[in-house]
């Protein structure tokens, strides 16, 4: 089999590889990630994905490579990772007693063969007081989340409901990744 490669620096996504028994190394992408502005969100996603994984694969041809980009959209507006805390609470504020879609775009590379795929998933937040903004805006998890907020963490006593794939929002659809690394031997 050829040698694996993260294409992330993302924790989230390495305990998900080693959940699942996948032997990888870790070569983060260096891309600047850039997107045409008239992009949706699925298509943001899955470009991000690639141009990750692509980056990558210039210098490791012999490998198979996976890329992932996480992000949060609310009526169709992509809500980044926030800037410093008055963004985290503007976020936070904008999700408040709301459903958002969290998508996480997949590609995986090698020399001979491509597949990209978005996973997503609804979550609806319960409506969150000023009081619960600032703790968790002081716990520091905001800062370098999608959305301000990380449902493995403490962002997940704000979570009223989730509709879809969780590995989604953790950042890697973990079972549609294992089985699409098959086809790559």
């Amino acid at each position: 089999m050829k040698p694996f490669i993260l294409a992330s620096q993302s924790p989230r996504r390495k305990q998900l590889l080693e959940q699942a028994r996948l032997s990888f190394s870790i070569i983060p992408s260096s891309i600047e990630e850039t997107v045409p502005d008239h992009y949706s969100p699925e298509e943001t996603v899955a470009l991000l994905a690639y141009q990750k994984a692509a980056d990558v694969l210039k210098n490791h041809r012999d490998s198979v490579i996976l890329g992932a980009d996480t992000i949060v959209s609310l009526d169709g507006t992509i809500l980044g990772k926030p800037a410093n805390d008055e963004d985290a609470r503007a976020k936070l504020h904008l999700l408040s007693g709301r459903t958002h879609q969290v998508l996480t775009g997949v590609a995986i590379l090698s020399s001979e063969k491509e597949i990209t795929f978005t996973a997503q998933a609804q979550v609806s937040f319960y409506t969150l007081s000023d009081e619960e903004i600032d703790n968790y805006i002081r716990s520091g998890e905001p800062s370098d989340k999608a959305g301000a907020y990380g449902i493995q963490g403490l962002g997940a006593t704000f979570v009223e409901k989730v509709e879809g794939d969780y590995f989604a929002i953790v950042g890697l659809p973990i079972a549609k990744v294992s089985r699409a690394l098959k086809s790559f031997n």
